[in-house]
């Protein structure tokens, strides 16, 4: 199984191939506003470095949102557009799902974060409910100012998150907040290509022709 993971949510992107044995080839950069020009490029280049052709591939994953409603729209086209004549299986995954993922095994309750611009960032809440790992609170729009109060035991966050706002998550939690190391708070293509395996071989997909971004707009 070549799965192929596609990820524009925010102005972090992200791409991974995942082969039988393991990853293949996975990259990350900040795109900013500029996924429409570097995402295919670096798709092919990536192939092309794997010594794979789309003919080679599975399936393919792809971050759902909440997120940038361009950089949503860009990579789910893309999806649609390489699956659809390729006939392949498609997942899609939410955004703050794939940035929790790495953390699940951790014992403690996580809050995943994406930046939304003009001082807003999307969370999510993820933890252990009856022995299961699963989504505790729906992604919403708030601002580190309002969801540090709310972090009361302690808790890991990760996710987009920069120093300012590292800083004042950990003062105004009376630093219940843990804030993980950059390396793990990166959003990585290969945990949605992951995630995507298991969903594929647990006989889960999604209908590529149905898919649609997962939007955010007003607070929970």
């Amino acid at each position: 199984m070549n799965i192929l993971a596609l990820d524009t949510a925010t102005q972090y992107a992200g791409l991974a191939l995942l082969g039988p044995d393991g990853l293949l080839a996975e990259e990350s950069w900040n795109a900013g506003r500029n996924h429409t020009v570097e995402l295919m490029p670096r798709l092919v280049r990536m192939l092309k470095t794997a010594q794979l052709e789309m003919t080679d591939l599975t399936a393919l994953a792809v971050a759902l949102g909440p997120g940038s409603f361009t950089g949503l729209r860009i990579g789910l086209a893309v999806a649609k557009g390489i699956a659809l004549p390729h006939k392949l299986a498609v997942v899609g995954v939410p955004t703050l799902e794939i940035t929790a993922y790495p953390l699940k095994d951790r014992q403690k309750p996580v809050w995943a974060i994406a930046q939304a611009g003009r001082g807003r960032i999307l969370a999510a809440r993820f933890g252990l409910r009856k022995n299961k790992w699963q989504q505790l609170i729906e992604p919403y729009l708030t601002t580190i100012e309002e969801l540090a109060p709310k972090i009361t035991v302690p808790t890991l966050c990760t996710g987009e998150i920069n120093q300012d706002a590292a800083k004042n998550l950990q003062q105004q939690s009376n630093h219940k907040a843990l804030i993980v190391s950059p390396a793990e708070r990166l959003r990585r293509p290969g945990y949605l290509a992951e995630i995507a395996r298991q969903r594929l071989e647990a006989h889960s997909q999604d209908d590529p022709d149905a898919l649609v971004p997962i939007y955010v707009s007003s607070p929970a």
